[in-house]
């Protein structure tokens, strides 16, 4: 991996040329014209420290047994924080047909054998790095993601005893981000791209992650209410009050007025549920209603 403090034009000239910039709400990304790499500029919530996390992520991933894309090079400069990925062949997941939905969880499921290992000195927080010390337990570090307004909610101080559940899960890495997106299947070989929000906790945030993105971008595509493959979700283990903590910090993340159409009664009823497919019918149901109520994806 070649590091540089040069700016993006210089990523442009030694490995480019690149084509036009596809948005993300986190990022924009390029490819190069012959189809070599992938260049990648961080923006919006913490760029910097998101590239750092992100290119030492990869590194460490492929010790694990993980197929990632390879760190070309990697800086920042007055365009912003970037990484020059290697590209990698393959296709994202699809969860169109219940068949195809079966076959990605079982995908994760291959993954999270590899990924989720405990090591020694391991404690919650973003990124794979040892931190020398870390005053957060598992669920500390779950509510300090939220903004502080949601402190005054009426349901915080019962989101935050319900998450202790998890203070005894041993920490292992996480990718942080797992959807179909990010695994790219090419024939035998699966890869994992996209790896700044990789951090250290309880193996369930990963599990939580694909639960609830395959529940909410399903609906968003249109598929109606009921009609989500939610028992294929009990092959991955669950926890009530990591879900309902996901719903909230996805609202928590969107418009300022977003978070307030969920209600007590809403969040009661993840963090109480112990049964995984009734948890995520009731998660079906309340997505359907926030995406009716204008709430953007």
């Amino acid at each position: 991996m070649r590091s540089t403090m040069k700016p993006e034009p210089w990523a442009e000239q030694e490995l480019g040329p690149f084509g036009p910039a596809v948005l993300k709400p986190f990022s924009r990304t390029r490819f190069a014209t012959d189809g070599s790499a992938l260049l990648k500029v961080y923006v919006g919530i913490d760029p910097e420290g998101r590239r750092q996390r992100e290119a030492a992520t990869v590194e460490r991933a492929t010790l694990l047994g993980i197929s990632v894309p390879a760190v070309l090079a990697t800086g920042s400069g007055e365009a912003g924080a970037w990484t020059v990925f290697q590209a990698v062949d393959g296709t994202p997941c699809s969860v169109d047909t219940r068949k195809a939905t079966a076959e990605y969880i079982g995908h994760v499921v291959a993954v999270s054998a590899r990924l989720h290992r405990s090591f020694a000195g391991a404690t919650p927080g973003s990124g794979w790095r040892g931190r020398r010390t870390s005053a957060a337990s598992p669920s500390r570090f779950l509510l300090d993601q939220f903004s502080p307004r949601c402190r005054w909610l009426p349901w915080w101080a019962m989101l935050g005893q319900a998450l202790q559940t998890i203070d005894l899960h041993p920490v292992v890495h996480l990718h942080g981000d797992l959807k179909p997106a990010h695994l790219l299947v090419d024939c035998e070989h699966l890869h994992v791209v996209d790896w700044e929000a990789s951090a250290c906790g309880p193996a369930v945030l990963d599990y939580t992650d694909v639960a609830f993105h395959l529940v909410r971008d399903l609906l968003y595509e249109g598929v109606p209410p009921g009609r989500i493959p939610v028992d294929l979700l009990a092959r991955l283990p669950f926890n009530g009050p990591v879900l309902a903590w996901r719903l909230l910090l996805w609202l928590d993340r969107r418009r300022t007025q977003d978070i307030d159409l969920v209600t007590t009664h809403d969040v009661h009823r993840l963090v109480a549920e112990e049964r995984a497919t009734s948890a995520y019918r009731y998660l079906d149901q309340t997505i359907a209603l926030l995406r009716a109520a204008g709430v953007p994806r």
